[in-house]
């Protein structure tokens, strides 16, 4: 079950903003402003978020259209919502960015991170077996290299094997790969659909 940071009404405001500044972004190029006085007092305080673009009617595996986000709180909710939905639909070195056309078909979504907990990495199985199938995302760095999937991966890659292999992937390293330096962290969201 995800966490909840946010009361209903300013989730609400959360994703409505993130849907404004795709449309905004697709049309103009650049994310729209954000008057930080007049949004709810949840959405003044610095938090961490991620926006994910995905094409309505397509199966999951080819439905991703953009994801873009932050893992440490550096902003304004609101302000690091719009940025991220912006470059989320502009900037995913994935995919062309968003034309005008496209927005009307995407399911815009946002996750809402918790505070980040080190997970103990000494050995492979420890790591594995403290893993939280369905609940954590994860952030691994090893050296200069690091990936991060968010909870919600856990649908297409639903064992700890699989999750942490594919991770490892996206941040560069080989299967198995270890140094000394290897850290791990995981966090929760509140996914607003």
């Amino acid at each position: 079950m995800a966490d909840r940071f946010l009361d209903d009404p300013s989730a609400a405001r959360l994703l409505e903003l993130a849907r404004a500044a795709v449309a905004e972004a697709a049309q103009s190029g650049r994310a729209p402003s954000v008057d930080l006085p007049a949004e709810p007092g949840p959405l003044q305080q610095d938090g961490a978020t991620f926006v994910t673009l995905r094409t309505r009617g397509l199966p999951d595996a080819q439905s991703l259209r953009g994801c873009i986000g932050s893992v440490q709180p550096s902003r304004p909710l609101a302000l690091d919502v719009v940025q991220n939905a912006a470059a989320a639909a502009l900037r995913d070195p994935r995919f062309p960015p968003v034309g005008p056309a496209e927005v009307a078909a995407l399911d815009v979504s946002v996750s809402v991170l918790s505070p980040f907990t080190r997970v103990p990495a000494e050995d492979d199985a420890a790591f594995l077996a403290a893993l939280r199938p369905g609940v954590d995302g994860l952030l691994i760095r090893d050296g200069g290299r690091r990936g991060v999937f968010l909870p919600q991966v856990w649908e297409q890659l639903p064992t700890p094997e699989a999750f942490l292999g594919a991770l490892r992937r996206k941040a560069g390293l080989a299967p198995g790969e270890r140094t000394s330096a290897f850290q791990a962290w995981r966090f929760t969201v509140q996914h607003v659909p």
